[in-house]
């Protein structure tokens, strides 16, 4: 199908969610996609047997036929996950994923990086969490990181996705390297964070290895719990194929990679396409977060009169947000919840304000 058939069917009526977002965010990302496609074509997958592992709910983890994947499944039992055979000191970590369709209010897929099972009190982590949905309302998702145990400074950002993610799968990905962290949804950038020295420890250092979840966050993931888990869609299923990680495998103990080797696989991974935001890629990032980004933990002066320290702050930008770091249609911060040990404070919203 050529681009622009695909464009003009992209314009159809339709009661399709992103068809309420701005054209020129459209415009933008298929321009982008048209110039730039080939960064992530020569990813090297792993089968799943090969890298990764259940981490709990063993029943509900079911690997696909052709052991590239795996599916996710929550129920009224059990939720559940898997993670990485090895911790890995800076690397990029991608997978194809599409989340469970029809009714989801309550439901937390989260694919992430952490090391809050070796380092219980000063853990890393990096966070994509995809944070249910209710008929008629776009998808939303969080990125936040953490490092060394602050999780009481969260840097959370929060935003709507341009696509329905229960139809197909996405690629989504966390480069994560010495100088900086680039998030990503299929080829393009939505958030990076350039390491700086006023961060000191608070920029995730030590290593990590990979997760995938599904759970049931009711009490907070969906409009801040207004709306939960309604068990009679169960089960919930969400699928992963394509796995891949670049980088090279550390021991925690030692914190930092060993060897010639692993020095020219982390060479190796800042010298690839995906590592750097060229001009094209940061305009792409500027229009998805002009459009979709709703809240921001720098614009947040409740919970940072002094805006952390990677923060970059944007006058105009400002201007569009209220004090609590939202879009100027509401919400506020006033709930606390837990995710396997972890906590963490989540922006509360009402999906009616919208």
């Amino acid at each position: 199908m050529d681009r622009l058939r695909c464009f003009r069917m992209m314009l159809r009526p339709k009661t399709h969610v992103f068809l309420s977002y701005s054209l020129s965010l459209l415009l933008i990302i298929i321009f982008f996609f048209s110039s730039t496609n080939a960064a992530f074509n020569n990813i090297t997958t792993i089968p799943f047997n090969d890298g990764y592992s259940p981490l709990f709910g063993d029943d509900n983890v079911v690997r696909s036929p052709d052991g590239n994947g795996v599916r996710l499944h929550l129920d009224r039992f059990s939720g559940s996950g898997f993670i990485s055979s090895n911790m890995y000191q800076y690397g990029f970590f991608s997978a194809r994923i599409k989340l469970p369709s029809a009714y989801t209010a309550g439901i937390c897929v989260a694919f992430y990086t952490s090391n809050g099972d070796v380092f219980e009190k000063t853990h890393d982590e990096l966070d994509f969490e995809f944070l249910g949905n209710i008929a008629g309302k776009p998808w939303r998702f969080q990125t936040n990181l953490y490092g060394n145990g602050s999780t009481h400074r969260g840097r959370e950002e929060r935003y709507r996705l341009w696509f329905d993610p229960s139809k197909q799968f996405h690629r989504y990905s966390i480069l994560w390297t010495a100088k900086n962290i680039i998030f990503y949804i299929d080829e393009v950038p939505i958030r990076e964070v350039t390491r700086n020295e006023e961060m000191g420890a608070d920029y995730p250092s030590k290593p990590m290895s990979l997760y995938a979840t599904i759970w049931d966050a009711s009490n907070w993931a969906t409009s801040g719990g207004k709306y939960g888990v309604n068990y009679k869609y169960a089960p919930f299923v969400s699928e992963f194929k394509d796995l891949a990680i670049e980088g090279c495998s550390a021991d925690p103990i030692q914190e930092i990679p060993g060897g010639a080797a692993c020095s020219e696989k982390l060479d190796k991974l800042d010298a690839q396409d995906y590592a750097t935001v060229t001009p094209r890629r940061r305009l792409a990032m500027r229009r998805f977060r002009q459009r979709l980004m709703y809240y921001s933990y720098c614009y947040d002066t409740l919970r940072y009169p002094i805006p952390p320290p990677e923060c970059v702050i944007d006058p105009s930008e400002r201007l569009r947000f209220k004090e609590t770091g939202r879009l100027k249609f509401g919400g506020s911060h006033r709930r606390r919840s837990k995710r396997r040990g972890r906590t963490f404070t989540p922006v509360v919203e009402d999906d009616q304000a919208d």
